[in-house]
């Protein structure tokens, strides 16, 4: 099958994407979803980590939105697959239709002609016209019934092929359609991806001059664990398998769009984690939470639960226990051991 030329713009952009390790953004506009709270730094930080933190977590969101963006362009791509390949089955079946017709139509034809344009009408009043014995007369009458019963399968056959080529026609056309539309939307995501890429790229310069003024303190409160390693009980197998690979990770640097094993953004670090479990999640923060799994109200939360925060959800832990999660926070800093944060809005506990 001959690529189409969306796919080149696709691989590129994705490519582009692929590549970000460390980006930031501009101040988003006021209609926009509420942006990530920053970690409440140490008391003793200063504004500058303040300031830091604000624009990584400003950051991690978008982080999260081009995720999503790479996710909606693979779809769409398959989609285009899936319309493209029902396009040529339905146009190779729309050929053998017509191949069809037009072989059933040349029996019927044969059929009309013996029938009525030699001016005889072979029916069985005419044979037992034309004289004879009885039993010339069942013979020729038996002959005739088969004549008919042929014609019969004759006409059926032709009406069935015009029925399918008919059908294939339409099939093909929706196909294209389809085909169209998917090629359409992946290309206005390519477009997008590569605009906020853009985007990006301008404010890399705005997080590097902010990571520059951070005091010997702060860069050492950035690489804080939030504590050693506790011995956390899970509830079951999965979980606790989960839950270990996680906390194994603990001072991993965070990285935007990285998924382990060395280097991981939030929501990375989970999928990694649960496949170490055997279980396999979606990559954003969002799908993570929404799709799979048993939804869990806070009160009942156990660990190796997903715990997501914000509206949109655009960051992501696992819970280890006594209002703790561990996770990736956003960049400049390491996986780590936190309270809960502020805008807390759901959990879901995977299931294999």
């Amino acid at each position: 099958m001959q690529s189409h030329p969306v796919k080149r713009v696709v691989s590129g952009a994705m490519a582009a994407v692929a590549v970000i390790t460390v980006v930031t953004l501009a101040q988003p506009a006021a209609s926009a979803a509420p942006s990530p709270a920053p970690q409440t730094p140490p008391g003793n930080s200063s504004d500058a980590l303040a300031k830091y933190r604000e624009l990584s977590s400003q950051a991690e969101k978008m982080n999260q939105e081009l995720l999503k963006a790479q996710d909606d362009l693979k779809a769409k791509q398959g989609e285009l697959d899936k319309a493209t390949t029902d396009t040529d089955a339905a146009k190779d079946a729309g050929a053998k239709a017509a191949e069809n017709e037009k072989k059933f139509r040349t029996e019927v034809d044969k059929f009309a002609g013996a029938s009525f344009t030699s001016g005889v009408q072979l029916n069985k009043l005419s044979s037992l016209l034309a004289g004879g014995t009885t039993q010339e007369f069942l013979e020729r009458s038996s002959a005739l019934d088969v004549i008919s019963a042929d014609k019969n399968v004759a006409l059926g056959n032709l009406s069935g092929a015009v029925k399918q080529a008919a059908e294939s026609t339409a099939k093909a056309a929706d196909a294209q359609k389809r085909a169209q539309d998917a090629r359409d939307a992946a290309a206005k995501l390519a477009s997008d991806i590569e605009a906020k890429k853009k985007s990006l790229d301008s404010q890399v310069a705005e997080l590097k001059t902010q990571s520059n003024q951070l005091s010997a303190s702060d860069k050492a409160a950035q690489q804080d664990r939030g504590g050693s390693r506790p011995d956390v009980k899970a509830p079951g197998a999965a979980a606790q398998a989960a839950v270990n690979a996680a906390l194994s990770k603990l001072g991993s640097p965070y990285v935007y769009g990285a998924t382990g094993p060395g280097t991981f953004d939030c929501s990375g670090l989970m999928q990694w984690a649960y496949k170490q479990a055997g279980i396999s999640l979606p990559r954003t923060a969002d799908a993570q939470i929404a799709s799979g799994g048993t939804r869990v109200s806070r009160d009942q939360l156990q660990p190796g639960d997903l715990v997501g925060f914000y509206s949109p959800i655009t960051h992501i832990g696992m819970y280890i226990g006594d209002g703790k999660m561990v996770h990736a926070p956003d960049t400049g800093d390491v996986v780590k051991i936190s309270p809960l944060q502020s805008q807390y809005a759901g959990a879901t506990r995977p299931s294999s």
